[in-house]
């Protein structure tokens, strides 16, 4: 990745937490506890004309072994 690139990410990454500081603490706790075979993820989203979209997973040991795979190779 060039230098540019990564500049463009740092900042991008740095306005998010200016825009909604609760995430990132949220995120790290969430990977303090550590996500466990059988944990439930769900996301909830409400648009500004009142529509709601809901979903959950429930996690697998491969999708761990895959984040585990991801967090390796940044």
């Amino acid at each position: 990745m060039n230098a540019k690139r990564l500049f463009q990410m740092q900042m991008a990454w740095k306005k998010l937490n200016e825009n909604h500081p609760r995430v990132l603490p949220f995120l790290k706790a969430v990977e303090a506890a550590g996500i466990q075979e059988g944990t439930i993820i769900e996301a909830v989203v409400r648009t500004p004309d009142g529509r709601t979209f809901e979903s959950n997973v429930r996690v697998q040991q491969s999708d761990i072994d895959i984040l585990k795979s991801l967090k390796e190779n940044k």
